[in-house]
Protein backbone atom coordinates (compact mmCIF):
# COMPACT_ATOMS: atom_id res chain seq x y z
CA UNK A 1 0.00 0.00 0.00
CA UNK A 2 2.78 2.44 0.62
CA UNK A 3 3.96 1.35 -2.43
CA UNK A 4 0.92 2.52 -4.35
CA UNK A 5 0.20 5.79 -2.48
CA UNK A 6 4.04 6.90 -3.39
CA UNK A 7 3.57 5.97 -6.47
CA UNK A 8 0.11 7.74 -6.81
CA UNK A 9 1.84 10.84 -5.42
CA UNK A 10 4.86 11.07 -7.54
CA UNK A 11 3.05 10.01 -10.92
CA UNK A 12 0.37 13.06 -10.07
CA UNK A 13 3.92 15.11 -8.96
CA UNK A 14 5.39 14.75 -12.01
CA UNK A 15 5.33 17.63 -14.37
CA UNK A 16 4.89 17.40 -17.85
CA UNK A 17 7.87 19.37 -19.56
CA UNK A 18 7.11 19.41 -23.54
CA UNK A 19 5.58 17.06 -25.16
CA UNK A 20 8.28 15.17 -25.93
CA UNK A 21 8.48 13.67 -22.44
CA UNK A 22 4.45 12.90 -22.51
CA UNK A 23 5.61 10.53 -25.85
CA UNK A 24 8.51 9.33 -24.12
CA UNK A 25 6.20 7.95 -20.68
CA UNK A 26 4.41 5.62 -23.53
CA UNK A 27 6.86 4.10 -24.88
CA UNK A 28 7.19 1.08 -22.65
CA UNK A 29 3.37 0.67 -23.60
CA UNK A 30 4.54 0.91 -27.68
CA UNK A 31 7.69 -1.09 -26.98
CA UNK A 32 5.11 -3.96 -25.63
CA UNK A 33 3.30 -3.09 -29.07
CA UNK A 34 6.53 -3.62 -31.04
CA UNK A 35 7.65 -6.72 -30.19
CA UNK A 36 4.14 -8.38 -29.87
CA UNK A 37 3.31 -7.37 -33.31
CA UNK A 38 6.44 -8.66 -34.63
CA UNK A 39 6.01 -11.99 -32.32
CA UNK A 40 2.99 -12.47 -34.16
CA UNK A 41 4.03 -11.82 -37.56
CA UNK A 42 7.13 -13.12 -38.21
CA UNK A 43 8.68 -16.83 -37.91
CA UNK A 44 8.85 -18.12 -34.81
CA UNK A 45 12.30 -19.41 -35.40
CA UNK A 46 13.10 -15.58 -34.82
CA UNK A 47 11.50 -15.52 -31.19
CA UNK A 48 11.24 -11.97 -30.53
CA UNK A 49 8.39 -13.08 -27.64
CA UNK A 50 12.01 -13.11 -25.77
CA UNK A 51 12.39 -9.38 -25.92
CA UNK A 52 9.30 -9.39 -23.62
CA UNK A 53 10.89 -8.25 -20.45
CA UNK A 54 12.53 -5.41 -21.99
CA UNK A 55 8.81 -3.47 -21.80
CA UNK A 56 8.65 -3.37 -17.51
CA UNK A 57 12.53 -2.89 -17.44
CA UNK A 58 12.19 0.07 -19.13
CA UNK A 59 8.87 0.99 -17.36
CA UNK A 60 11.12 1.19 -14.55
CA UNK A 61 12.90 3.93 -15.53
CA UNK A 62 9.52 6.11 -15.41
CA UNK A 63 6.84 4.81 -14.49
CA UNK A 64 5.51 3.81 -10.33
CA UNK A 65 5.69 0.57 -9.18
CA UNK A 66 2.29 -0.31 -9.91
CA UNK A 67 1.74 0.30 -13.59
CA UNK A 68 5.42 -1.65 -13.88
CA UNK A 69 3.63 -4.59 -12.62
CA UNK A 70 0.78 -4.42 -14.63
CA UNK A 71 2.71 -4.27 -17.46
CA UNK A 72 5.00 -7.41 -16.71
CA UNK A 73 1.38 -9.11 -16.27
CA UNK A 74 0.47 -8.14 -19.16
CA UNK A 75 3.48 -8.95 -21.26
CA UNK A 76 3.69 -12.57 -18.91
CA UNK A 77 -0.33 -13.49 -20.20
CA UNK A 78 1.12 -11.95 -23.67
CA UNK A 79 3.73 -14.91 -23.54
CA UNK A 80 0.87 -17.17 -22.86
CA UNK A 81 -1.23 -16.50 -25.57
CA UNK A 82 1.60 -16.32 -27.98
CA UNK A 83 2.52 -20.55 -26.23
CA UNK A 84 -1.00 -21.33 -27.91
CA UNK A 85 0.31 -20.71 -31.40
CA UNK A 86 4.08 -21.80 -31.05
CA UNK A 87 4.66 -24.77 -28.71
CA UNK A 88 8.46 -24.73 -29.45
CA UNK A 89 8.77 -21.40 -28.13
CA UNK A 90 10.55 -22.00 -24.71
CA UNK A 91 7.55 -20.64 -22.75
CA UNK A 92 8.87 -21.02 -19.31
CA UNK A 93 11.85 -19.97 -19.80
CA UNK A 94 10.60 -16.48 -21.25
CA UNK A 95 8.16 -16.25 -18.66
CA UNK A 96 10.45 -16.98 -16.05
CA UNK A 97 12.35 -14.01 -17.27
CA UNK A 98 9.57 -11.81 -17.39
CA UNK A 99 8.61 -12.31 -13.72
CA UNK A 100 12.23 -12.01 -13.04
CA UNK A 101 12.74 -8.79 -14.79
CA UNK A 102 9.61 -7.11 -13.51
CA UNK A 103 10.19 -7.93 -9.87
CA UNK A 104 13.63 -6.59 -10.07
CA UNK A 105 11.69 -3.39 -12.13
CA UNK A 106 9.28 -2.77 -9.82
CA UNK A 107 11.76 -2.54 -6.74
CA UNK A 108 14.04 -0.18 -8.92
CA UNK A 109 10.87 1.25 -9.62
CA UNK A 110 10.44 1.68 -5.36
CA UNK A 111 13.90 2.92 -4.96
CA UNK A 112 13.60 6.11 -8.09
CA UNK A 113 10.17 6.90 -5.94
CA UNK A 114 12.21 6.85 -2.95
CA UNK A 115 14.94 9.51 -4.03
CA UNK A 116 12.01 11.55 -5.79
CA UNK A 117 10.50 12.17 -2.90
CA UNK A 118 13.92 13.02 -1.10
CA UNK A 119 14.86 15.22 -3.80
CA UNK A 120 11.08 16.88 -3.37
CA UNK A 121 11.44 17.23 -0.08
CA UNK A 122 15.11 18.61 -0.36
CA UNK A 123 13.32 21.42 -3.47
CA UNK A 124 10.67 22.10 -1.10
CA UNK A 125 13.90 23.52 1.93
CA UNK A 126 15.68 25.17 -0.84
CA UNK A 127 12.48 27.10 -2.25
CA UNK A 128 11.73 27.77 1.59
CA UNK A 129 15.24 28.84 1.93
CA UNK A 130 14.91 30.96 -1.25
CA UNK A 131 11.85 32.71 0.02
CA UNK A 132 13.62 33.75 3.00
CA UNK A 133 16.84 34.47 1.21
CA UNK A 134 15.53 36.35 -1.94
CA UNK A 135 12.03 37.38 -0.48
CA UNK A 136 9.43 38.55 -3.15
CA UNK A 137 9.77 42.49 -3.43
CA UNK A 138 7.30 44.49 -3.83
CA UNK A 139 6.66 46.03 -7.41
CA UNK A 140 6.90 49.21 -6.21
CA UNK A 141 7.97 51.53 -3.60
CA UNK A 142 7.43 54.85 -2.89
CA UNK A 143 7.08 56.30 -6.50
CA UNK A 144 9.74 53.28 -7.61
CA UNK A 145 9.12 50.70 -9.69
CA UNK A 146 10.79 47.44 -9.03
CA UNK A 147 10.91 44.06 -10.52
CA UNK A 148 13.92 41.60 -10.03
CA UNK A 149 14.94 38.07 -11.80
CA UNK A 150 17.21 35.64 -10.49
CA UNK A 151 18.24 32.54 -13.03
CA UNK A 152 20.36 29.65 -11.10
CA UNK A 153 23.28 28.28 -12.99
CA UNK A 154 22.30 24.76 -12.15
CA UNK A 155 18.72 23.76 -13.64
CA UNK A 156 17.87 21.73 -10.24
CA UNK A 157 18.89 24.44 -8.08
CA UNK A 158 17.31 27.17 -6.34
CA UNK A 159 19.32 29.80 -4.47
CA UNK A 160 23.49 30.48 -4.85
CA UNK A 161 25.61 33.44 -3.75
CA UNK A 162 23.88 36.22 -5.70
CA UNK A 163 21.28 38.30 -3.84
CA UNK A 164 19.68 41.55 -3.73
CA UNK A 165 17.23 43.58 -1.22
CA UNK A 166 15.12 46.46 -1.83
CA UNK A 167 13.69 48.17 1.28
CA UNK A 168 11.66 51.41 1.93
CA UNK A 169 13.61 53.29 4.61
CA UNK A 170 13.19 56.82 6.34
CA UNK A 171 15.99 57.40 4.33
CA UNK A 172 14.48 56.66 1.00
CA UNK A 173 14.47 53.16 -1.28
CA UNK A 174 17.88 51.38 -0.91
CA UNK A 175 18.25 48.59 -2.60
CA UNK A 176 21.56 45.95 -2.49
CA UNK A 177 22.81 43.73 -4.83
CA UNK A 178 25.40 41.35 -4.53
CA UNK A 179 27.01 38.20 -5.67
CA UNK A 180 29.38 36.21 -3.33
CA UNK A 181 32.65 34.31 -4.51
CA UNK A 182 32.34 30.27 -4.53
CA UNK A 183 29.52 28.41 -4.76
CA UNK A 184 27.40 26.00 -2.71
CA UNK A 185 26.20 26.28 1.01
CA UNK A 186 29.12 28.53 1.81
CA UNK A 187 28.37 31.11 -0.56
CA UNK A 188 24.73 30.62 0.85
CA UNK A 189 25.61 31.11 3.98
CA UNK A 190 27.59 34.47 3.67
CA UNK A 191 24.86 35.95 1.03
CA UNK A 192 22.56 35.17 3.88
CA UNK A 193 24.67 36.76 6.50
CA UNK A 194 24.89 39.94 3.86
CA UNK A 195 21.34 40.35 3.51
CA UNK A 196 20.23 40.04 7.16
CA UNK A 197 22.47 42.92 7.56
CA UNK A 198 21.68 44.82 5.08
CA UNK A 199 17.30 44.67 6.58
CA UNK A 200 18.80 46.14 9.49
CA UNK A 201 21.68 48.56 8.36
CA UNK A 202 19.11 50.29 6.06
CA UNK A 203 16.98 51.12 8.96
CA UNK A 204 19.25 52.65 11.01
CA UNK A 205 22.47 53.74 9.57
CA UNK A 206 21.58 57.60 7.91
CA UNK A 207 23.95 56.91 4.74
CA UNK A 208 25.68 54.24 2.93
CA UNK A 209 28.88 54.56 4.22
CA UNK A 210 27.75 53.41 7.33
CA UNK A 211 25.93 50.42 5.81
CA UNK A 212 28.84 49.47 4.00
CA UNK A 213 30.82 49.39 7.36
CA UNK A 214 27.54 47.34 8.96
CA UNK A 215 27.91 44.72 5.73
CA UNK A 216 31.76 44.20 5.88
CA UNK A 217 31.98 43.26 9.42
CA UNK A 218 29.27 40.98 8.77
CA UNK A 219 31.06 39.09 6.08
CA UNK A 220 33.81 39.28 8.41
CA UNK A 221 32.33 37.62 11.33
CA UNK A 222 30.77 35.16 9.34
CA UNK A 223 34.37 34.14 7.22
CA UNK A 224 36.09 33.97 10.94
CA UNK A 225 32.80 31.51 12.35
CA UNK A 226 33.10 29.45 8.95
CA UNK A 227 36.65 28.86 7.80
CA UNK A 228 37.90 27.97 4.30
CA UNK A 229 41.01 26.66 2.64
CA UNK A 230 40.33 29.78 0.70
CA UNK A 231 39.27 31.91 3.08
CA UNK A 232 42.07 35.12 2.61
CA UNK A 233 40.18 34.92 -1.08
CA UNK A 234 36.52 34.93 0.34
CA UNK A 235 34.54 38.10 -0.49
CA UNK A 236 31.89 39.62 -1.60
CA UNK A 237 30.92 42.08 -4.26
CA UNK A 238 28.05 44.67 -3.64
CA UNK A 239 26.23 47.35 -4.92
CA UNK A 240 23.95 49.61 -2.49
CA UNK A 241 21.93 52.36 -4.11
CA UNK A 242 19.82 55.00 -2.66
CA UNK A 243 16.89 56.92 -4.09
CA UNK A 244 15.39 59.45 -2.03
CA UNK A 245 12.14 60.14 -0.79
CA UNK A 246 12.12 63.73 -3.25
CA UNK A 247 13.47 61.86 -5.97
CA UNK A 248 15.75 62.84 -8.96
CA UNK A 249 18.44 61.52 -8.44
CA UNK A 250 20.20 57.78 -7.56
CA UNK A 251 23.41 57.57 -4.91
CA UNK A 252 25.75 54.42 -5.30
CA UNK A 253 28.11 53.26 -3.45
CA UNK A 254 29.81 50.13 -5.64
CA UNK A 255 32.42 47.80 -4.03
CA UNK A 256 33.95 45.94 -6.57
CA UNK A 257 30.76 45.37 -8.32
CA UNK A 258 29.78 45.38 -12.47
CA UNK A 259 28.63 49.11 -13.28
CA UNK A 260 24.87 49.77 -13.26
CA UNK A 261 22.92 50.98 -16.61
CA UNK A 262 21.02 53.60 -16.64
CA UNK A 263 18.41 54.70 -19.35
CA UNK A 264 17.86 59.10 -19.40
CA UNK A 265 16.13 60.24 -22.43
CA UNK A 266 16.92 57.37 -24.95
CA UNK A 267 20.65 57.32 -23.98
CA UNK A 268 21.93 54.68 -21.75
CA UNK A 269 25.51 55.19 -19.71
CA UNK A 270 27.19 52.91 -17.88
CA UNK A 271 27.80 54.53 -14.22
CA UNK A 272 31.42 53.44 -13.48
CA UNK A 273 32.20 54.35 -10.08
CA UNK A 274 34.14 57.72 -9.35
CA UNK A 275 36.73 55.77 -7.42
CA UNK A 276 36.49 52.26 -6.58
CA UNK A 277 35.52 51.09 -3.38
CA UNK A 278 36.76 47.24 -1.68
CA UNK A 279 34.66 44.58 -1.95
CA UNK A 280 33.53 42.91 1.53
CA UNK A 281 36.10 41.40 3.31
CA UNK A 282 39.05 43.17 1.48
CA UNK A 283 39.07 46.64 3.19
CA UNK A 284 41.50 45.26 5.53
CA UNK A 285 44.05 44.30 2.74
CA UNK A 286 42.93 47.20 -0.16
CA UNK A 287 41.51 49.93 2.27
CA UNK A 288 38.17 50.74 3.51
CA UNK A 289 37.75 54.22 1.51
CA UNK A 290 34.54 53.94 -0.21
CA UNK A 291 32.78 56.20 -2.48
CA UNK A 292 29.80 57.47 -3.37
CA UNK A 293 28.26 58.74 -6.71
CA UNK A 294 24.90 60.93 -7.07
CA UNK A 295 23.18 60.11 -10.54
CA UNK A 296 20.56 62.50 -12.06
CA UNK A 297 17.64 59.85 -11.57
CA UNK A 298 14.68 61.55 -13.26
CA UNK A 299 10.99 60.14 -13.94
CA UNK A 300 10.78 57.77 -16.60
CA UNK A 301 14.28 56.83 -16.51
CA UNK A 302 15.15 53.11 -15.81
CA UNK A 303 18.52 51.63 -13.61
CA UNK A 304 19.36 48.20 -14.00
CA UNK A 305 21.29 46.59 -11.87
CA UNK A 306 22.95 42.99 -12.28
CA UNK A 307 25.45 40.44 -11.00
CA UNK A 308 28.19 39.61 -13.51
CA UNK A 309 26.14 36.31 -14.47
CA UNK A 310 24.98 38.52 -17.03
CA UNK A 311 27.66 40.81 -18.40
CA UNK A 312 29.91 37.33 -18.32
CA UNK A 313 27.29 35.47 -20.02
CA UNK A 314 29.43 33.41 -22.99
CA UNK A 315 28.15 32.31 -26.26
CA UNK A 316 29.78 29.11 -28.27
CA UNK A 317 32.63 31.31 -29.19
CA UNK A 318 33.48 32.58 -25.69
CA UNK A 319 32.18 36.12 -26.31
CA UNK A 320 30.53 38.09 -23.44
CA UNK A 321 27.18 39.11 -23.66
CA UNK A 322 26.88 42.74 -24.59
CA UNK A 323 24.93 44.33 -21.97
CA UNK A 324 25.08 47.98 -22.97
CA UNK A 325 24.38 47.37 -26.71
CA UNK A 326 21.60 45.38 -26.00
CA UNK A 327 20.33 48.06 -23.31
CA UNK A 328 20.48 50.64 -26.61
CA UNK A 329 18.48 48.36 -28.28
CA UNK A 330 15.80 48.46 -25.95
CA UNK A 331 12.72 51.19 -25.80
CA UNK A 332 11.04 52.04 -22.84
CA UNK A 333 9.96 48.95 -21.44
CA UNK A 334 8.67 48.25 -18.06
CA UNK A 335 10.67 46.43 -15.56
CA UNK A 336 9.01 43.37 -15.79
CA UNK A 337 9.10 43.51 -19.11
CA UNK A 338 12.79 44.66 -19.50
CA UNK A 339 13.64 41.94 -17.27
CA UNK A 340 11.96 39.20 -19.33
CA UNK A 341 13.42 40.17 -22.47
CA UNK A 342 17.10 39.92 -20.77
CA UNK A 343 16.59 35.94 -19.87
CA UNK A 344 15.27 35.46 -22.96
CA UNK A 345 18.31 37.22 -24.78
CA UNK A 346 20.66 35.75 -22.19
CA UNK A 347 19.07 32.28 -23.00
CA UNK A 348 19.60 32.86 -26.43
CA UNK A 349 23.02 34.07 -26.45
CA UNK A 350 24.50 31.52 -24.21
CA UNK A 351 22.63 28.44 -25.91
CA UNK A 352 20.41 27.80 -23.04
CA UNK A 353 23.41 27.35 -20.81
CA UNK A 354 24.29 29.72 -18.26
CA UNK A 355 27.83 28.87 -16.15
CA UNK A 356 27.00 31.12 -13.74
CA UNK A 357 24.02 32.56 -11.26
CA UNK A 358 22.40 35.02 -12.96
CA UNK A 359 20.52 37.91 -10.47
CA UNK A 360 18.63 41.46 -11.86
CA UNK A 361 16.91 44.33 -10.93
CA UNK A 362 14.82 46.70 -12.92
CA UNK A 363 14.22 49.99 -11.95
CA UNK A 364 11.83 52.96 -13.07
CA UNK A 365 11.22 55.98 -11.77
CA UNK A 366 8.20 58.13 -11.55
CA UNK A 367 9.08 60.67 -9.38
CA UNK A 368 8.82 64.31 -10.89
CA UNK A 369 12.12 66.22 -9.53
CA UNK A 370 15.47 65.97 -11.07
CA UNK A 371 18.65 66.77 -9.58
CA UNK A 372 22.24 67.30 -10.98
CA UNK A 373 24.85 65.03 -10.21
CA UNK A 374 27.91 65.73 -7.49
CA UNK A 375 30.15 62.93 -5.73
CA UNK A 376 30.78 62.74 -1.90
CA UNK A 377 33.80 61.34 -0.55
CA UNK A 378 33.44 59.22 2.98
Amino acid sequence: MHFVIMSARLWRRRPAYSGRWEAARLSPLILTALIAGLAFSTPREIAFSRLLPAAPALAAAMWPVLPTILLGAFCLLLMIVLSFFYTDLGTQYSAAAIVAVTLAAAYGSHVRLQREEMLFQIRLVADAAQKVLLRPLPRRIEGIEIESLYLAAQEQARIGGDFYEAIGTPHGVRLLIGDVRGKGLSAVGAASAVISCFREAAYDEPDLQGIIHRLETAVTRHSAAFPAQDQPEHFATALLAEIPHDGGYVRLLNCGHPPPLIAHHGKVRVLVPTIASPPLNLAALIGDRYWVDVVAFAPGDQLLLYTDGVSEARDHAGEFFPLPDWMRRRGLEQPRELLDQLHRALLQHSGGRLDDDIAALALRSSNAQDRGTAGIEA
